[in-house]
């Protein structure tokens, strides 16, 4: 059995390990980004520090990399990052640099798309024909994967479903968890900072009305994103990540309500709602399931 050196790079931290080539996990680890602090290039050298030290203790036989930002999969390039996340990273060819030193094979894709794959692969869609992964965090990441295959799109920027515009807002400006947050703190005159998602689920599971409206208008606004990709997509799985998406008990009622409401009959029982299992290990997941599909010619 193989071994893989999988890392997940995102704005606040990078989660890295040693998984084998059946998605088990050898060891894992994480460390702060300091992406604001570091830029592009700093960011690299961590990764790379982390590739020596890997390779020390293992046979690796590939790295493999999944990265916030659009990427050019074919070339390992980050096209676009948003300079206030990650500054000076737009244009770094990670492959380039990292098969250079190391003279091993290493493939790059997007987070959210390494999520949908994770969950393809081993995860809630295992065996699905079509699949859309929305991930909810600071804002919101989409994944569109048919046949087992990311669909990438022209430019590469498939899936970048955040910016859809509904009610003239972006999807993600309305129904992302920072945007929970922040009518939360507008509601309770809070300051920033001072609450977080997880805080907020449980405030509205002991009775508190602001937070239960909120989550309630964070659901309607994220079906109706929802039902506009099913209507374009027809996907057989819709699957939900990020981080509170761990309050599948709470959630999964009132959005399954939502969609049945908004969807035609049709569509909304022939599309599976999941929950994504693979949750802070997808990243690494499904970066090694890209680097494998790529070995394959998939």
């Amino acid at each position: 059995m193989r071994d893989f050196i999988c890392i997940d790079i995102g704005g606040t931290f990078i989660k890295y390990g040693v998984i084998s080539e059946d998605g088990k996990i050898i060891t894992s680890s994480k460390i702060e980004t300091e992406a604001k602090i570091l830029g592009g290039f700093g960011i690299l050298n961590k990764i790379k520090n982390i590739i020596k030290e890997y390779m020390k203790k293992y046979e690796i036989h590939g790295i493999c990399i999944s990265t916030a930002g659009i990427v050019d999969t074919k070339n390992g390039e980050i096209i676009f990052a948003l300079e206030d996340l990650i500054p000076n990273y737009t244009g770094l060819n990670i492959k380039k640099e990292i098969e250079n030193e190391f003279g091993i094979r290493c493939e790059v894709e997007n987070d959210v798309n390494c999520v949908g794959l994770s969950e393809i692969w081993l995860g809630e869609a295992k065996g699905a024909s079509s699949a859309v992964c929305i991930a909810l965090g600071t804002g919101i990441g989409g994944c569109i994967i048919i046949d087992k295959k990311v669909i990438h799109g022209f430019s590469k920027s498939a899936g970048e479903v955040g910016y859809m515009n509904i009610n003239g807002d972006s999807f993600q400006d309305i129904a992302s968890t920072s945007s929970l947050v922040k009518r939360i703190c507008k509601v309770k005159n809070l300051e920033d900072g001072v609450i977080d998602g997880k805080k907020i689920f449980e405030m509205a599971k002991n009775g508190d009305l602001d937070c239960i409206n909120e989550i309630n208008n964070l659901v309607k606004y994220l079906c109706i994103g929802i039902s506009n990709i099913c209507y374009v997509i027809n996907p057989e799985f819709i699957v939900l990540g990020g981080g509170i998406m761990a309050q599948e008990n709470y959630l999964r009622p009132i959005i399954d309500k939502e969609l049945k409401n908004i969807l035609i009959d049709s569509i909304y029982n022939n599309t599976t709602l999941k929950f994504a299992t693979n949750q802070n290990n997808s990243g690494m997941i499904g970066a090694l399931y890209n680097f494998l599909q790529k070995e394959q010619n998939i």
